[in-house]
């Protein structure tokens, strides 16, 4: 008996026997061309990249990506502090309710008591006719190094702590808002 086939088709035109033939059926392994993708490189191009693709080099070439303006911390040190952080740090204490503060950003000595550190770049701030005052420091003169703070009501201040050491990238509003945040825990805004 000879050995059966498809019945409907003769021999010859049984599929997957003699020569492979292409199908528009897409397939696990090859992506649909029509759709377009970053990641298809079978993807057909749309008309508008087709006529880039064909025009000759020289005619029109793609825009150049605008530059990102340098970020307000790259300033230099003296700029960044007197045009950006010591204006933004009085409003933001100005916003808590504090009404008389006084702040300044000078290079002087370190004011502890009974101690004699050295001078470095300070922000002084005091308000309540003096009697509540903070100190900033940057021994570093950069705002991505070593800083430290203290606070006084009416008296030289005892402690300085560090400030800001645990951060990759200290940028304006972490300094402004952890500030804040600092002489709030001493109870000195708002309704505190």
């Amino acid at each position: 008996m000879a050995e059966e086939n498809n019945q409907n088709q003769p021999e010859d035109k049984v599929p997957g026997t003699d020569s492979p033939e292409t199908t528009n059926i897409p397939t696990a392994n090859a992506p649909d061309p029509e759709a377009v993708s970053g990641d298809n490189p079978n993807a057909a191009k749309p008309p508008a990249a087709k006529k880039a693709a064909e025009a000759p080099t020289g005619e029109k070439k793609p825009a150049a990506k605008k530059e990102k303006a340098p970020a307000v911390e790259d300033k230099p040190f003296l700029e960044f502090m007197e045009q950006d952080y010591v204006p933004a740090l009085q409003k933001a204490i100005a916003t808590e309710g504090v009404r008389d503060l006084s702040l300044k950003f000078a290079k002087q000595p370190i004011p502890l008591k009974g101690i004699q550190l050295g001078e470095c770049w300070q922000v002084a701030g005091s308000w309540q006719n003096g009697y509540r005052q903070f100190n900033l420091y940057f021994p570093e003169e950069n705002i991505q190094g070593k800083k430290a703070f203290s606070c006084n009501e009416g008296k030289a201040p005892s402690t300085l702590e560090s400030f800001l050491i645990d951060e990759r990238k200290v940028t304006l509003d972490m300094l402004v808002s952890r500030l804040v945040y600092r002489l709030n825990g001493q109870k000195w805004l708002g309704r505190n």
